[in-house]
């Protein structure tokens, strides 16, 4: 028996279009088109419900955070160190 939930989509068609949606905006951005998508429907209800209140400032994102500092010294070593490497093979 096949399952029809939305507008005769069934499970599988469902999976197909969110793994589509995945490899096209990546997974970073999904919590941002989930936001959106869900203040545009609670915009479309209070605009259909008479209210006069609908948001339409953007949500700022949240900072994204840096490595710790030993990290980015360790980077920059091992590419001073890189460059080191391949003067000596020039030279020689």
């Amino acid at each position: 028996m096949k399952y029809l939930l939305i507008g005769g989509l069934g499970v599988g068609e469902l999976v197909l279009i969110l793994v589509i949606v995945l490899i096209i905006f990546g997974a970073g951005k999904l919590p941002q088109i989930g936001d959106a998508l869900g203040r545009g429907i609670r915009n479309f209800k209070k605009a259909s419900t008479g209210q006069e209140d609908i948001e339409v400032t953007p949500q700022e994102a949240p900072p994204q955070q840096l490595p710790p500092a030993d990290t980015a010294d360790s980077v920059v070593e091992e590419a001073q160190e890189v460059e080191k490497a391949q003067e000596v093979e020039k030279a020689e």
